[in-house]
């Protein structure tokens, strides 16, 4: 398992690599502030790649004394911090956008280089995206689907500047800046859904989607009487779950030992890498 993901993760990083070199040639020689802003977001997503490989490699950790509850967090508190990342680019490229648009300075070099980079820019990150996304579902790590997230968001920012150069060889040239605050609001997009999900998780935000899934297991167990404080937290690829549930009280304590290792048995099949604790208590 890790061996795949760590994979993935590596190869990842190469594309980012690639895909900065070329943008950031790009940009310098026509001065195309769309392929720029692109290198740059690129150069993000190479630092937010790298991080993705090492939070993989370190959040599958088994527990310890120090972390009882895994390393899983770190693939959390790395995709916040590509949160942040993603942010500062969008600062950046509304500024010289804006600056640009401004006092008129949207003269770009258009040349047949610009566009194969582009297009080969989108290749990559289709590629990277679909193989980033098979994996993370695979195995359930949300540092992978921020990553391949990061590559989507590329693939969509890229076809805008691709647009904005052809504007630009027709000699519109301010669309390559309209171009740019197109790739920032769709940056900005993906920040806040990224943010907002890996500060859920870091503040044990009960996942709405999996309590639900409990609720139907627990309620269709015809064992059960009622059930309560039930508690969800996820951290990494694994999610924690704590429940009291109501026996008959005439019931033993080894058949009600039994249950309980059922109803374990039944939320685990309906949501992976799950750690279940349940106690029981007479109606």
């Amino acid at each position: 398992m890790i061996t795949e993901k760590l994979r993935v993760a590596g190869i990842s990083v190469l594309a980012a690599i690639f895909l900065t070199g070329i943008k950031l040639v790009a940009g310098i020689v026509t001065g195309s502030l769309g392929l720029l802003s692109e290198a740059l977001h690129s150069g993000l997503d190479l630092i937010a790649a790298v991080i993705t490989f090492f939070s993989v490699r370190i959040s599958d950790n088994p527990p310890d004394k120090e972390h009882n509850f895994g390393h899983g967090k770190i693939e959390n508190f790395s995709a916040f911090f590509e949160t942040i990342l993603l942010l500062i680019t969008c600062i950046w490229i509304i500024y010289e956008a804006l600056h640009r648009l401004i006092t008129g300075d949207t003269n770009i070099e258009v040349s047949a280089w610009s566009y194969v980079v582009v297009v080969i820019s989108i290749v990559v990150d289709f590629t990277r995206s679909r193989a980033l996304s098979r994996v993370a579902r695979k195995f359930n790590s949300q540092a992978l689907e921020a990553d391949a997230l990061h590559f989507s968001t590329d693939i969509w920012s890229s076809t805008v500047v691709l647009l904005g150069l052809i504007c630009a060889n027709f000699g519109f040239f301010f669309a390559d800046s309209v171009a740019a605050l197109i790739v920032a609001l769709i940056v900005i997009v993906i920040s806040y859904r990224l943010g907002k999900r890996s500060i859920e998780v870091l503040i044990d935000y009960a996942p709405r989607d999996k309590v639900k899934k409990i609720e139907c297991v627990l309620t269709a167990l015809p064992e059960i009487d009622k059930f309560h404080s039930l508690m969800v937290r996820t951290s990494g690829a694994d999610t924690f779950v704590s429940v009291i549930i109501t026996l008959n009280s005439q019931l033993k304590v080894n058949h009600a030992h039994d249950i309980c290792d059922k109803v374990e048995r039944e939320i685990c099949q309906v949501i992976d890498r799950c750690n279940v604790f349940v106690h029981f208590e007479p109606i």
